[in-house]
């Protein structure tokens, strides 16, 4: 019985505490690249005034003998700065208020565990990122931003705590000492030598906390005479302190004045909850770089504050309180907190277009680091099949909004990013204009397909004009006689790809031609070792379309010989990386040589397989076993290999050599390996190129890695030579299909090619073993692709946009190529072309995503984790 009743016990205490670490987990993530704007700041200091518990309503409305109880703040919202009401969250409190304020974010639930007194996770706030920070005010406020920042730049000067009595006489007194004590801190730094250089440095802050408000509210309700008449106090106070400052800087224009609450109160004197008197909290701005006020005949609010508080003519400019901070350090060019989900309210600003659009750019990729640090850790503890991603802001996504608007910046087009309904409706009139014309003429429904979807697609190019128009002005930086030189070979290119269908000894011409281009430019100079390999790996290569369609003739020391290359190949590479100790482990080591297993197995099997055959013995029970085991493992083991790109791609080449002699009956056992070989050489050649046009430095393969998680930031603009990698990337890919033989007919299968696998006539899984055969070369070449992508910085979306260019211009011309007479052959082989050249995107989509998969994951032995040293 005592056993059930403590068992009870534990399990409703772990229920009762399960709902703060269900909850009340903090949501704050950290390892964010600091961001912030790169043009010169409009001001040098900031001084940042909040009137704790004060309401927008108490504030700018008129007495009953209609005039301001804040004269001085009257003053500035109608004839020096810009205003409006800053909209604050639940809970109404100091803390989360001032959070938000100076840190950007609003109230992390993790603080229930500490009484909501501090917040329990560190946060990055303007204070910290200033370089000097001095604060008056309140115990309970002012030690939770020095506790948090980095270094011993933030100094706060604090009340005893006993001064916070609700039953004081007078709490206007708390205001009073911070007002003083400025006074006395800038008097006492004229005859402080380093004081006085510290306050005449730039990006400095000074921060005023008034409590006195807040305690007149909770006391004496805000209807009382109190709480109003300590309005008037910090009214003088604030006309003092600014009168001050503008003295002693020598009114040299370079100090920004905020004036603000943290939060309201209710008129029964409480806050917490959300009720407008609570939420509605003033805004004033003025000085170094902030907008003058805006006179305006009309304005559209929900509310009906302005005529009540009769500033219906100035221009109220209404913000989110988490906005304040990423203005105030857009203002004096400090990043902006690294935590901080604030929108830059552009209004206040008072600069340039240039500054105002940079500013927000760098307010847009400091709130995208937030969302790649939170995506990275949730990838990193959730099961890959159950993880998925936000569609909304994948990579290319990110990568697309980024480009769009550093576009836009560049070319100095800051009002395109506005939304404009002229061109959508102009695509919706066109599109109904082609469904009446098609539907009076009676047209099946067809012919609306055909006709209607011409016009997303023009719409969605039109959308595109700006990058349309940036290449068409790259493109007319080049002499014509170039340009028409380009047109020429890219045309011509392209017509031998198209030939290569119905003639392989085209693609021998097209090999040949890689093979003298490096000696028509500067790489011959630069790099000829690079050059001297590519020209003899492109010539071996050019040799395979010249040869029969693999099956007519099989020779099995043609595999044998294949295999023994591999193993040759396989003892240079181990032995080269065991002289690299620093970056050459025993796990690595042990990987390598299980693959060198492998192949040794996969010759022994092919041979002996072979030899029963001959005999009549039919296939041995453990080749068969060893077979299958083989092609389990070919995508697995790369995983436990080096994410080191030369490494990685060397273990993929050994693990698919293995299941490519399995399947293999004859010559085309050593093209995978040829291919492989100019592959690597290609990725160093793309490194030569991009040297030479001075876009990047050269880095060693072994001192790059394959990463998931790719920053899409370092990814660069299109160049002319980036349509040269992509037609390459095209020209690889149809070499790997027609390399050696036709995948478009069937006549280029022979079944002798899966005997080392099964010998049963099985039609599916026979096809099944071709299409992997017909397939290891192409994710070869992807794997390789992957490497160029990442030592060019070249993003994924603008090779397929033109990968899509050029297989779309191909299929046109297969679309007139298409019969419908003749023999059936001739038929289905004009079909089948079409075919192939249309799925060439979606294959490559599919292709791309398999060489991620086999060069980005790592799996580790043992589940140690290991870190590489390159």
């Amino acid at each position: 019985m005592l056993l059930f009743f403590t068992l009870g016990l534990l399990i409703h205490f772990v229920f009762f505490a399960s709902i703060f670490d269900i909850y009340f987990t903090s949501p704050l993530v950290h390892g964010m690249t600091p961001q912030f704007t790169p043009l010169p700041p409009p001001a040098r200091r900031l001084v940042l005034f909040v009137a704790d518990g004060l309401r927008a309503d108490t504030l700018y409305e008129l007495d009953e003998n209609g005039t301001s109880r804040a004269p001085f703040i009257r003053n500035i919202i109608m004839h020096e700065g810009s205003w409006g009401v800053s909209h604050t969250r639940v809970p109404t409190e100091s803390r989360p208020g001032h959070v938000a304020l100076i840190a950007g974010f609003y109230e992390d639930v993790s603080a229930v565990a500490k009484g909501w007194k501090e917040n329990p996770v560190e946060f990055d706030s303007l204070f910290n990122e200033s370089k000097y920070t001095w604060s008056w005010g309140s115990p309970d406020i002012l030690p939770m931003f020095a506790k948090g920042a980095s270094g011993d730049h933030v100094y706060t000067y604090s009340y005893d705590a006993k001064r916070e009595d609700f039953g004081a006489q007078d709490a206007t007194k708390l205001d009073t000492w911070v007002f003083d004590n400025v006074k006395d801190f800038f008097h006492h730094a004229r005859n402080n030598q380093s004081l006085f250089s510290k306050i005449n440095e730039e990006k400095i802050v000074f921060f005023l906390h008034l409590l006195g408000i807040d305690t007149n509210g909770h006391a004496h309700r805000p209807s009382s005479r109190d709480y109003k008449d300590n309005i008037k106090k910090v009214d003088d106070g604030v006309k003092e302190i600014v009168s001050m400052f503008n003295h002693f800087y020598g009114n040299d224009g370079k100090t920004t004045f905020i004036f603000t609450s943290d939060h309201g109160m209710t008129d029964w004197g409480s806050h917490g909850a959300g009720h407008p008197s609570e939420t509605l909290t003033p805004l004033v701005t003025w000085g170094a770089g902030i907008n003058y006020p805006q006179r305006v005949s009309a304005q559209q609010f929900d509310d009906s504050f302005l005529k009540e508080w009769r500033l219906e003519n100035w221009k109220r400019l209404d913000v989110n309180q988490a906005d304040i901070a990423p203005l105030m350090t857009s203002l004096i060019g400090v990043p902006f907190p690294l935590n901080s989900v604030g929108i830059l309210p552009v209004d206040y600003l008072n600069n340039t277009d240039l500054f105002k659009a940079e500013s927000m750019f760098t307010n847009a990729v400091q709130i995208l680091e937030q969302f790649k640090v939170k995506m990275t850790q949730k990838k990193e503890v959730t099961l890959p099949f159950l993880f998925t991603p936000f569609k909304l802001l994948s990579d290319s996504k990110q990568f697309n909004i980024l480009r769009k608007a550093r576009s836009y910046i560049k070319h100095r087009k800051f009002d395109e990013v506005k939304p404009s309904h002229l061109l959508p409706c102009s695509f919706v009139a066109i599109g109904i204009l082609v469904a009446f014309f098609l539907l009076i003429q009676a047209c099946p429904w067809t012919y609306y397909v055909y006709g209607l979807l011409p016009v997303p697609i023009w719409y969605a190019v039109l959308r595109e004009f700006q990058v349309i128009q940036d290449l068409v002005t790259s493109l007319l930086t080049y002499p014509s006689s170039h340009f028409v030189g380009y047109l020429l070979v890219f045309t011509l290119g392209i017509e031998v790809l198209v030939l290569s269908f119905f003639y392989r000894y085209m693609l021998t011409a097209g090999l040949t031609a890689f093979a003298v281009w490096p000696f028509l430019t500067r790489l011959w100079t630069r790099a000829k070792v690079t050059s001297l390999s590519w020209a003899f790996f492109s010539v071996l290569l050019a040799v395979f379309p010249l040869m029969p369609v693999v099956g007519r003739k099989p020779d099995i020391s043609l595999v044998m010989g294949a295999g023994l290359l591999v193993l040759l190949l396989s003892l240079c590479v181990v032995t080269s990386l065991m002289k690299r100790k620093d970056s050459f482990r025993k796990e690595e080591l042990l990987v390598h040589l299980l693959q060198v297993l492998s192949t040794v197995l996969s010759m022994y099997v092919v041979y002996s397989t072979q030899s029963s055959l001959l005999r009549k013995q039919g296939l041995p029970l453990m080749n068969q076993i060893i077979s299958w085991a083989t092609l389990a493992s070919s995508l697995v083991v790369p995983l436990l290999s080096s994410p080191a790109v030369f490494q990685r791609l060397f273990s993929i080449l050994l693990s698919l050599m293995s299941t490519y002699l399995l399947l293999s009956t004859g010559y085309e056992a050593v093209f995978p390996l040829v291919l492989s070989c100019l592959m690597f050489v290609w990725i160093n050649i793309e490194q030569e190129t991009l040297q030479q046009s001075g876009v990047c430095c050269k880095q060693k393969l072994t001192s790059i890695q394959f990463s998931y998680n790719t920053d899409i930031t370092q990814f660069r603009q299109l160049y002319l030579d980036d349509i040269r990698r992509a037609f390459f990337l095209v020209f690889f890919l149809v070499t790997a299909f027609f390399g050696t033989g036709n995948i478009a007919s069937i006549n280029s299968f022979d079944l002798a090619s899966v005997y080392c696998f099964l010998t049963v006539f099985s039609p599916f899984m026979m096809g099944a073993l071709m299409m992997w055969k017909i397939l290891i070369p192409f994710v070869l070449v992807m794997c390789a692709f992957e490497a160029v992508q990442l030592t060019t910085q070249l993003s994924s979306k603008s090779l397929f946009l033109i990968v899509l260019v050029i297989s779309d211009i191909m299929a046109l011309h297969f679309f007139f190529l298409v019969k419908d007479y003749g023999s059936w052959l001739d038929i289905g082989t004009s079909i089948s072309h079409y075919v192939i050249v249309m799925s060439m995107t979606i294959f490559l989509v599919f292709l791309n995503g398999l060489a991620q998969l086999l060069t980005t994951k790592k799996l580790r032995l043992c589940g140690k984790p290991k870190s590489h040293f390159m």
